[in-house]
């Protein structure tokens, strides 16, 4: 069952490039996570620029940062730094997001991660973003997935908020990456509110 159809929103990299963030608002979208860092030292170009507009079109703007293996407490550490100096923590913000992919990034990463960045930041919400692969087979959620952790799965079947696999904390599903969306140049990876979870459960 999916939410309701302004519970839409989009995964931003420096990849994609949004022309009109007036028409990406009036196509119901209602939040976006951009990446901003990634491993210890990287900062995403462009990054400030991508998080202000979407800020100013009005929609619920959060920062995500790519994992790689080791030196957890340290790319917290810069993702927090990252996102601070953007204002991706301030009340109404989409929560903070840790994007699962490389590997070897395991459940003790995880929870390491989400400790350090609740503890740096001073927020609680955290979001899990991975693929199908991720959570049906390397992935262990229930290990670490508190009430204020919100998983995010990765399965472009097309048919948002339904994404055929289920655990009681999904709330996130990016269903389609495709070039349909009004005011982005090329495709773009689009998500939805899974349902029984509203947006409200999503934010800072």
């Amino acid at each position: 069952m999916t939410g309701p159809e302004s519970e839409r929103g989009l995964t931003l990299t420096h990849r994609e490039q949004v022309l009109d963030w007036s028409a990406v608002r009036a196509a119901e979208m209602r939040f976006a996570s951009v990446t901003v860092s990634e491993n210890v030292n990287w900062r995403a170009t462009g990054a400030e620029r991508m998080v202000t507009a979407a800020q100013e079109a009005g929609l619920h703007t959060g920062a995500r940062h790519y994992a790689r293996p080791g030196a957890v407490h340290d790319q917290a550490e810069h993702f927090v730094r990252t996102a601070s100096r953007l204002g991706a923590f301030a009340p109404g913000s989409l929560a903070p997001a840790l994007e699962v992919d490389a590997e070897s990034v395991d459940d003790r990463f995880v929870k390491a991660w989400i400790k350090h960045v609740r503890h740096a930041a001073r927020i609680r919400r955290v979001l899990v973003y991975a693929g199908h692969d991720w959570w049906s087979r390397r992935l262990n959620p229930d290990r670490w997935a508190d009430p204020d952790v919100v998983l995010w799965l990765v399965r472009h079947n097309g048919i948002p908020g339904r994404p055929g696999w289920f655990h009681a904390r999904l709330g996130l599903h990016q269903h389609a990456y495709s070039a349909d969306l009004p005011g982005v140049g090329g495709p773009v990876a689009q998500d939805a509110v899974v349902y029984p979870f509203t947006l409200s459960d999503l934010l800072l």
